[in-house]
């Protein structure tokens, strides 16, 4: 079983940018697919970003494309967002989570191991 554990969230003005972390123990990334979901006070969880498990493959959700990057770090064991341009309506509670089958998924309920999230505030 993995555990992950987000880091680098924060306050931001609009048009800044951050970046997140994601470090995972117990197993390495490389055997899973990992995905961002965000979820903002009052809505569902909304997906962000996922890469595959080997790297080679990566997806966005149409609200981030062109700003956000997701990435995977030299050390298998840590996957990176990289927020940039971001907008008020990107605040919101951002989780890492990994799917077992390797093949990223746009969909939240395909994850299997989450973590407990990074806030994430954007300020006008």
């Amino acid at each position: 079983q993995v555990q992950l554990v987000e880091s680098g969230g924060g306050l931001v003005q609009a048009g800044g940018s951050l970046r997140v972390a994601c470090v995972a123990s117990g197993r390495t990334l490389s055997n899973y697919a990992v995905g961002w979901v965000r979820q903002a006070p009052g809505k569902e969880r909304e997906f962000v970003a996922g890469i595959s498990a080997s790297g080679s493959s990566t997806i966005y959700a149409d609200s981030v494309k062109g700003r956000f990057t997701i990435s995977k770090g030299n050390t298998k064991d840590t996957v990176y967002l990289q927020m940039n341009s971001l907008k008020p309506e990107d605040t919101a509670l951002y989780y890492c989570a990994a799917d077992r089958r390797r093949t990223v998924t746009m969909n939240p309920i395909d994850y299997d191991y989450w973590g407990q999230g990074t806030q994430v505030t954007v300020s006008s």
